[in-house]
């Protein structure tokens, strides 16, 4: 009997509440995710939950962006009111605007008198036909211009009649040196010159001194004197039609 005491041992319980606390979530967690919809809900919502944070994150760039380019579009535009109608960014273009706005002056100083000596050739009015053609040799041509000339055959100072470019000098054989100046749609030719004072490519102002009348193998005839045209669009036109009235 006290062998059999000795021998056996105690019986051991097993604590019931350790295996009952660890089991029964064990087993819920396995049921759980024994189910079918299980994986499928998961992977739904991981989605969602991926996708809202890719909005909010792009959201939250596009308005840290959106005052950058709201203040860039402002900013043209403020500049854009401001720049001058003129203007390609030349001092050539500029000028041409200028000579736009300008009204024409007579090519000579107001202090020098000279009168028209030869009419423009104006096809509207057949009365002057006779006096505005030009002789040279044995052809009558139409005058394109009006030539001026002082009294008493002096020289004198050939003007600008607009701001602009000068944009062609010419030595002619026949209607002598020639000075062309364009100011934006117009354009002002001046020939039978002395003395010219400018060169091609130059800008000069209104009222500037380009040359001195001088004399042309063309209208040797009028002796010291001036020949304008004017040009407007590529059209020839009557000088007087766009000059002050004396």
């Amino acid at each position: 009997m006290n062998e059999q005491n000795k021998n056996s041992k105690p019986h051991e319980e097993t604590p019931k509440t350790v295996q009952g606390d660890s089991a029964v979530p064990s087993s819920s967690w396995k049921k759980a995710l024994s189910k079918r919809w299980v994986f499928p809900a998961a992977y739904l919502a991981a989605a969602a939950i991926i996708l809202t944070l890719v909005w909010v994150y792009q959201d939250a760039s596009q308005k840290m962006l959106n005052p950058q380019e709201e203040a860039t579009t402002v900013s043209d535009s403020v500049q854009g009111s401001e720049k001058p109608a003129a203007t390609e960014g030349n001092d050539g273009e500029a000028v041409e605007v200028t000579a736009n706005a300008q009204s024409m002056i007579w090519p000579v100083a107001d202090d020098v008198a000279v009168s028209i000596v030869k009419p423009y050739f104006d096809e509207t009015n057949p009365d002057s036909h006779q006096e505005a053609m030009v002789q040279y040799n044995d052809t009558f041509t139409p005058n394109m211009g009006i030539d001026l000339a002082a009294a008493d055959d002096t020289m004198f100072e050939v003007r600008a009649a607009l701001t602009g470019k000068v944009t062609r000098v010419e030595n002619h054989p026949v209607n002598g040196n020639v000075v062309e100046i364009t100011s934006g749609d117009t354009k002002t030719v001046y020939q039978s010159l002395n003395e010219v004072k400018v060169k091609e490519g130059a800008e000069v102002k209104q009222g500037d001194s380009i040359a001195t009348a001088g004399r042309s193998e063309l209208e040797k005839d009028l002796g010291n004197h001036v020949h304008f045209e004017v040009y407007e669009g590529g059209k020839l036109v009557n000088p007087v039609s766009v000059l002050p009235q004396k």
